[in-house]
């Protein structure tokens, strides 16, 4: 490398790749340091001066200044060092220009690969500081290809993958669409960031409420928790410290556009809106909804509950398959055992006055 090539590469890299003049620097440095050494080798400790306003590099080797040299690679006797300066003594550090005539043509090629190597290096981590500040939250890219391990997202700079197990059930993946994912993880590795995403994660649930409702984005209303079934039902509780707001209707948007908006973006999966509530009586039977509940009997110890439900709302109460008992349950937190009045009354948890 030239002066003037070595001044333009560091503006180029800097302004075009956006890595850092320091780390451009530092990698130019331990590069020609490697080309010195694997080159001459004549001097064991040496460091890189470089003079970026000429462009030029100089290898200058650090030897302890001792009595009696006992390895000439690392040391340079004292009668030697004062006739460079008198103000020597021993254990400083004396330093030397020893770069070679022909280094420049001899360490190019070797600096250069160096070079490429470590910017590179620094590129990837540039990236993974950048995805890494995107983990738990949504990106949008556009699907490259599908094999049968990945379906793979190209986000720009880089790609994720999108695992079988985080598809949802209901969607197919084809290449050229645009998707939103949810950032499940992001890795270093040798290669750069390995960026895993999902279709499947509540937290994308989660993600796209705070998209479609500027209620959750600002904190005046707030995602209590959420239950998902992938491509099929969810549960999301929400709630608001300010009395005046509905927190529920904000939501649903109206005539319910918030919510379609994210059912769409979801292949058609069904959301319940339940409204939270720090009594586990008022969360678990709003959490049951769209089912009536007669009553609820909380057991704290055991950290379940006992849900008396209408006879004829006993199969929407627990849902096709279990579904909405099950999807109530993940949301508060607390088992729901489901019965219907009939039986509560026979098992004496109800009394046949109540209704």
């Amino acid at each position: 490398m030239k002066g003037n090539e070595l001044l333009l590469a560091i503006e180029y890299l800097e302004k075009e790749k956006r890595i850092p003049r320091e780390v451009l620097i530092d990698a130019i440095e331990a590069a020609l340091i490697t080309a010195y050494k694997k080159n001459y080798d004549s001097a064991k400790n040496v460091r890189i001066e470089l003079n970026l306003d000429e462009g030029t590099y100089k290898v200058i080797s650090r030897k302890d200044v001792v009595e009696d040299v006992e390895e000439y690679r690392d040391q340079v006797a004292l009668d030697t060092a004062l006739l460079t300066n008198p103000a020597y003594e021993i254990g400083d550090v004396f330093e030397e220009d020893v770069t070679p005539k022909d280094f420049g043509r001899v360490g190019a090629q070797a600096a250069k690969q160096a070079v490429m190597q470590r910017l590179r290096d620094a590129e990837r981590g540039i990236l993974y500081d950048e995805f890494i500040d995107k983990e738990d939250d949504i990106v949008t890219g556009v699907i490259d290809r599908v094999d049968h391990r990945y379906v793979y997202v190209n986000l720009g700079r880089t790609e994720a993958v999108l695992s079988e197990a985080e598809r949802s059930p209901n969607e197919q993946y084809l290449p050229n669409e645009r998707i939103k994912v949810y950032v499940n993880k992001v890795e270093q590795t040798t290669k750069g960031p390995q960026i895993f995403v999902s279709r499947t994660h509540p937290g994308l649930l989660k993600r796209l409420f705070e998209q479609e409702v500027p209620e959750i984005y600002d904190g005046t209303v707030i995602v209590k928790s959420v239950a998902r079934e992938a491509g099929d039902r969810s549960k999301i509780s929400v709630t608001s410290d300010n009395s005046d707001i509905d927190a529920v209707g904000a939501c649903v948007g109206a005539k319910g556009v918030r919510v379609e908006a994210v059912v769409n973006e979801l292949g058609g999966e069904k959301i319940d809106i339940v409204e939270w509530d720090e009594d586990p009586k008022v969360f678990v039977k709003n959490a049951l909804s769209p089912s009536q509940v007669v009553e609820v009997i909380v057991d704290e110890e055991k950290q379940s509950t006992t849900v008396v439900v209408p006879d004829y709302q006993l199969s929407l109460a627990i849902g096709k398959r279990g579904q909405n008992a099950r999807l109530a349950a993940k949301l508060t937190g607390w088992k729901i055992d489901i019965k219907s009045e009939t039986d509560a009354k026979e098992a004496g948890i109800i009394s046949t006055e109540e209704s």
